[in-house]
């Protein structure tokens, strides 16, 4: 069966509540991503059938955001199980699939230890591919969980940083429903505010590559009703330098054991610039972006994007016929011409005000802070401030 793309229906809900999900046609199961390389201009699904779709998919930005790929991963490991292809081979493609984001190698174990814990217990394969399954489900209702908590964690910090309200936040890349089994990290945050009505205007980054800002945070804002307006990465200094921004509020895609951050290209001059205007400068993250194993920010491997994401313009567009090119490129710069175009930086602690998470606040950002909230979100015990 073919890769499909499907339209939504007139009258629809807010995709965005739908980032991902499993469906179970008489074909087959499959998992079904909105494609967020077709927004803003259409509401497109893509239907994955098998683990190299979905590992396209991942790969092309299709499906992004670092807890919606873990969530992709364990769904991926459940699709290969069901549909009875080598689990382990799956699970290895897609941990994979992009270097940066922890979360996608969390889901990928999670699903494939529930595996072969059933086949370890005497399970068939479907009785084993059905505990996949489960436990990506699992995974997909935690993170919708951590959402909700990490949004009344980061409006309580913020209430307590800036007590005279009516914020103005400017936020990097997308962090919003699109990444998340619920309505996101950092721009959950941001919702929780405006909900309140305590957010005066959100700024919007239009984030390299791939304007991820102007594209999908825009998206988001505008289908939520909010005040934005959307700026070049570069035009943040003059918004500080003008007294127009009260806090930062990014995502993260890996947090190194010291409390280093590596978020969207961009995170850290914004860091730098929130720092010498004595601005709050926030990480939204759950815990499971937290990564142990890796000692410091320097370890932290960086994907490096192609080249022509900076040297074309790329215009999204919708595809005649199946297997058509999904975007085009105009070129902006001479041919030949050789891009650096680094997917993520890395922010050092000492920078960050504070890492939000669903289990709580990480303030100062120090090894032992990061140290306890691993040892916290291992044992379960409820939240963690320090």
């Amino acid at each position: 069966m073919a890769d499909q793309h499907r339209g939504s229906p007139e009258g629809a809900a807010a995709p965005t509540a739908f980032a991902l999900r499993w469906e179970e046609p008489p074909e087959g199961p499959v998992v079904v991503l909105l494609d967020q390389t077709r927004l803003p201009a259409e509401e497109v699904e893509l239907v994955c059938t098998d683990v190299p779709m979905l590992v396209e998919a991942i790969r092309s930005l299709a499906v992004r955001g670092a807890p919606l790929l873990g969530i992709a991963g364990a769904y991926g490991v459940a699709l290969a199980a069901v549909r009875g292809f080598d689990v382990d081979e799956a699970a290895e493609s897609l941990a994979h699939a992009r270097p940066t984001a922890v979360n996608l190698g969390y889901g990928v174990r999670r699903a494939a230890a529930a595996y072969h814990a059933a086949i370890g217990d005497g399970a068939d394969p479907d009785r084993a591919a059905a505990a996949a399954l489960a436990e990506a489900r699992t995974l997909h209702g935690e993170d919708a969980e951590a959402s909700e908590r990490m949004a009344e964690h980061g409006q309580a910090l913020l209430d307590e940083l800036l007590p005279a309200g009516g914020y103005r936040i400017l936020t990097h890349c997308n962090t919003g429903a699109l990444v998340s089994g619920g309505e996101g990290t950092a721009l959950a945050v941001v919702k929780a505010v405006h909900h309140a009505g305590q957010l005066r205007r959100l700024w919007v980054d239009e984030t390299r590559p791939l304007f991820q800002g102007s594209r999908l945070t825009a998206y988001e804002a505008a289908r939520d009703g909010m005040a934005y307006t959307l700026l070049t990465d570069n035009a943040a200094g003059s918004l500080f330098a003008a007294g127009e921004v009260d806090a930062v509020l990014i995502g993260a895609d890996r947090i190194a054991a010291d409390g280093s951050v590596a978020n969207k290209v961009g995170s850290y001059p914004l860091a730098v610039l929130a720092r010498y205007h004595h601005v709050p400068f926030i990480v939204v993250a759950p815990t499971t972006t937290v990564d142990p194993d890796t000692p410091d920010g320097a370890a932290i491997e960086v994907e490096q994007r192609p080249g022509h994401e900076v040297t074309d313009v790329i215009v999204p567009h919708a595809p005649a016929v199946p297997g058509a090119e999904a975007a085009m490129g105009v070129p902006v710069a001479p041919l030949g011409t050789q891009a650096y175009n680094p997917a993520f930086d890395v922010t050092p602690p000492e920078l960050i005000t504070a890492i939000v998470t669903e289990r709580g606040v990480v303030a100062p950002v120090t090894e032992g802070g990061i140290a306890e909230l691993c040892s916290r979100s291992r044992s379960g015990n409820g939240m963690m401030a320090s």
